[in-house]
């Protein structure tokens, strides 16, 4: 995975509120932290950052030049988001020198077909890794193909390129291949959901009847109080 270079700048600013202008700014506060330094607060330029992390995924390797003249090599850590704008809100980035080992989760992708009438669980969608900080897959590749009911795809199936070293479990199942339900199966499950709709609508009717015979009382006891009234 190549860097991409992003500018940043020093952020005075902390808390809820000044992270908030500085959302507001078009900007993404960040932590820069690692090798025994002193967390350093800056601001990412939001659109610049979200461009880099779709392209590049989570793990991408960032060149930053602070305003203040301070240059480093980083990874994203943890990635706060906001789930209903899709926007970023916070970063935490570890500084990482070339040349080091690091260790982080890359997804795992599937790849080929399984045999036919089968139905694929993926159980871990990322694997934990050991890398070169500037040698990161974006991504890891297990085979699928032609793969029969009851088969597991573990860790140790998983395609490692060069240089990159499986820091999980071995024997962490990644994805299991179970067999589809048949034609038969679906409509055995059919009886039991239509008994459970009609019990449902049984007991809507049997309140709303019951509600209905409430108010009757109620109604006499106000025609009662009327005639009374106009005696």
């Amino acid at each position: 995975m190549s860097e991409v270079k992003i500018s940043a700048e020093p952020r005075t600013e902390f808390g809820k509120g000044g992270a908030r202008r500085t959302r507001r700014a078009g900007k993404v506060p960040a932590v820069l932290y690692g090798h025994g330094e002193k967390p350093k607060h800056i601001a990412l330029p939001s659109r610049e950052f979200a461009a880099a992390i779709r392209k590049g995924g989570a793990n991408q390797l960032f060149a930053i030049d602070i305003t203040d003249g301070t240059q480093v090599l980083a990874l994203p850590k943890a990635i706060q988001r906001d789930p209903i704008k899709d926007t970023f809100e916070h970063v935490d980035l570890l500084l990482v020198r070339r040349g080091e080992k690091v260790t982080v989760e890359v997804p795992v992708q599937l790849t080929g077909e399984a045999a036919k009438d089968t139905l694929i669980v993926h159980d871990h969608d990322t694997l934990s890794v050991t890398a070169d900080a500037t040698k990161v897959p974006d991504h890891l590749e297990a085979s699928i193909e032609g793969a029969e009911a009851g088969t597991t795809i573990t860790a140790a199936d998983v395609e490692l390129p060069s240089g990159v070293e499986l820091a999980a479990d071995s024997e962490l199942p990644v994805a299991s291949v179970t067999a589809a339900p048949t034609a038969e199966q679906l409509e055995a499950t059919l009886p039991e959901v239509e008994t459970a709709t009609d019990e449902a609508e049984a007991e809507v009717g049997e309140t709303t009847e019951g509600s209905e015979g409430a108010d009757a009382p109620a109604a006499e006891g106000d025609e009662n109080t009327e005639a009374r009234t106009e005696a």
